[in-house]
């Protein structure tokens, strides 16, 4: 199944919350009720929790939400806004990051602790962490060389190794099923762009241009790629896949404007 931000009402003040629905748009289930603002869903490997943004404190927090009992609660408060947060591998942590003091870094927090670790340090604004298929690498976003670009760095922090050198920018990386690539945005050249590369930066290929695109999620299977595209102007956002080869590209019909779409891993 896929998780996404379901998105209606005109366009100056328009209802965001979360839905669940089958990953070719059926049996759709609105989970949030859209009285606040909810951005960026991911599933946990058991597919029994969510994770997302909550804006309900005002500036944006990493919230918890149980799909059996539809309970939330909001992860802890470690700083002015909490952000960009998902599920390592086996469920047991989640790194996010935290702005505070006016640097914006990442952490990692064991689901049932109260004190997160922090994995970056320094002035940049590092954001957007992925881990690995085994947990032992993370893949994020920093701004440290002057512009956003991709890092890989061990899972305890440290370490970090730029990976991303193409012309623009370079945001919201995902480490596949597989481990074998990481999908990103990349914009340049005035446009968005949907890219996957190996994970020591080789073998870049865009599969996906656009005036706006982003937010890659990968299938299961690790070789479809699931995104939103907004044309701009009085439209909105609409969910497209496309394969890994940049063929059999699709519109995923939704009953709403669309963005933010998150595939659930294979039940264990």
């Amino acid at each position: 199944r896929v998780v996404y931000v379901a998105e209606s009402g005109p366009k100056a003040n328009r209802t965001k919350r979360l839905a669940i629905m089958d990953q070719d748009g059926a049996n759709v289930q609105y989970i949030t009720g859209g009285n606040t603002l909810a951005l960026t869903p991911r599933f946990s490997p058991t597919r029994q929790m969510l994770t997302y943004l909550n804006f309900s404190d005002g500036n944006p927090q990493v919230y918890l939400l149980d799909l059996a009992s539809g309970n939330q609660q909001r992860l802890g408060s470690f700083g002015q806004m909490t952000f960009s947060p998902r599920f390592s591998p086996d469920g047991s942590t989640i790194a996010f990051s935290v702005e505070a003091n006016g640097t914006t870094n990442i952490y990692a927090l064991p689901i049932g602790s109260s004190q997160p670790v922090q994995l970056t340090s320094g002035a940049a604004i590092d954001t957007g962490p992925s881990y690995s298929p085994d947990g032992s690498r993370i893949v994020f976003e920093s701004d440290r060389g002057g512009s956003p670009q991709l890092y890989v760095m061990g899972a305890g922090g440290g370490g970090a190794q730029r990976i991303s050198y193409g012309e623009g920018t370079y945001s919201t990386p995902v480490w596949a099923p597989k481990g074998d690539l990481i999908a990103y945005t990349r914009q340049s050249g005035g446009q968005f762009h949907i890219g996957i590369m190996s994970p020591d930066g080789s073998g870049e290929r865009l599969l996906a241009s656009s005036f706006h695109a982003e937010g890659p999620s990968w299938a299961p299977n690790g070789r479809v790629i699931m995104f939103f595209r907004d044309p701009g102007g009085d439209s909105g956002p609409q969910l497209y896949s496309v394969d890994i080869w940049g063929r059999n590209e699709q519109q995923i019909p939704t009953e709403t404007f669309a963005s933010d779409p998150a595939w659930s891993p294979l039940r264990s």
